[in-house]
């Protein structure tokens, strides 16, 4: 009687917890939605050109990359709850900071610390998610993320609506930094405690990824980077090689974002009936012909559902990623901390990369080889398996 009571609270901690990571994850998402949509009056304020901006705008991934392997450290040293609680609201409060840059040299700083503090964060509701995965034996990783990317929408959503107002930045990103602070560290309350085995050694305080990691976050490399390039490109894409309206082109950014948060938050039933390895491989086929519809498109509509296929195809490939790197060894946040260091570098490169070729030759070029990327998400799918006592 004893046992079963034992158990039934254990579930209903479980399932708490689950709701708080997913609330987390919302809030995570916000902050980047917030973020973005001020990006022109952050640029204008700070005087910088469209150079200097995309200057500026590498160093959040140089800080989370640099960052995120102390993520595993600080939950080591303080256990889940208060690592969580602590990380999200030092990530909640970094919005403040872009706004406030009035040069080059202080939006590089503010935005290093904006995405360091992202990074941290990011890795430990990761890490919570994989474990509340575990105890709960089924696939919850895709729903979380497509909790992100729900929170993205709200927060670009109410940025655009404080822009079209023409409220200062400044003020919208205190007033959102504020409101997400609370419900972040509200949030955090709930989620499960848990702390090292005495005998566990603290994680580095900086590693390179284990080999483990790098063959994982090869496949969250080819998702992210035909992410980034659709995210960033997709509009350009239909402006300049179809032709069409800046209204029309923007379209095909909207319709790749929600095509990814809607398979997001429904991932998790495909991933539980078919497992992570066909999953991804029926994802990376499915991204494959986004991405040639893509390339021969005769008209917009074709492009624009390419666009929505490939954004379908990649939205479960990171989730799974992480949930893998969280099974492959000991310490979930230092395996899931190396799997983000490599998929974070992906975000940085592919948009400077795409537009790299696209000079060389041109953009329909580009998507030729975000295409034979995805690809290469069938290719290296069988690294998600899932590890047993029997194969390691």
């Amino acid at each position: 009687m004893v046992d079963d009571l034992q158990a039934v609270r254990e579930g209903q901690l479980v399932r708490r917890s689950r709701i708080a990571v997913a609330a987390i994850f919302c809030v995570h998402g916000s902050v980047t939605g917030s973020f973005a949509t001020r990006v022109p009056w952050i640029q204008e304020h700070a005087s910088v050109s469209a150079g200097q901006l995309g200057l500026a705008l590498a160093f959040p991934a140089i800080g989370a990359s640099l960052s995120m392997p102390l993520a595993a450290r600080i939950s080591h040293r303080f256990g889940t709850r208060a690592a969580q609680r602590f990380l999200i609201a030092l990530w909640t409060l970094a919005l403040i900071l872009p706004s406030l840059a009035t040069n080059l040299v202080t939006l590089c700083g503010a935005l290093f610390v904006y995405g360091a503090t992202a990074g941290m964060a990011d890795v430990a509701m990761n890490a919570l998610g994989v474990e509340i995965e575990h105890r709960l034996g089924r696939s919850i990783m895709s729903g979380l993320h497509g909790m992100w990317s729900v929170g993205t929408l709200i927060g670009s959503g109410l940025g655009t609506l404080a822009a079209h107002l023409d409220i200062n930045a400044q003020l919208h990103h205190l007033v959102a930094a504020l409101t997400l602070t609370v419900l972040g560290v509200v949030a955090s309350q709930y989620v499960l405690n848990i702390y090292p085995a005495e005998d566990e050694v603290a994680p580095p305080r900086f590693a390179f990824p284990p080999k483990s990691a790098l063959l994982i976050g090869a496949v969250g490399f080819c998702a992210v980077f035909a992410e980034g390039a659709s995210l960033d490109w997709s509009a350009v894409y239909l402006r300049d090689v179809l032709t069409t309206s800046a209204a029309v082109a923007a379209g095909a950014t909207t319709g790749f974002a929600l095509t990814m948060a809607i398979a997001r938050i429904a991932g998790d039933a495909v991933v539980n009936r078919w497992g992570p390895v066909l999953t991804v491989r029926v994802s990376g086929a499915v991204a494959t012909l986004g991405g040639i519809l893509v390339v021969v498109a005769p008209h917009p509509v074709v492009a624009m559902a390419g666009f929505g296929l490939l954004g379908l195809g990649i939205a479960v490939v990171v989730p799974l990623a992480f949930a893998a790197a969280g099974h492959a060894g000991p310490n979930k946040s230092q395996a899931i901390a190396g799997v983000a260091t490599v998929t974070y570098a992906s975000g940085l490169v592919a948009p400077s990369i795409i537009g790299g070729i696209a000079q060389a030759t041109d953009l329909t070029i580009s998507f030729i080889v975000v295409t034979a990327l995805t690809l290469g998400l069938a290719a290296f799918a069988p690294v998600l398996r899932p590890r047993t006592a029997s194969n390691g």
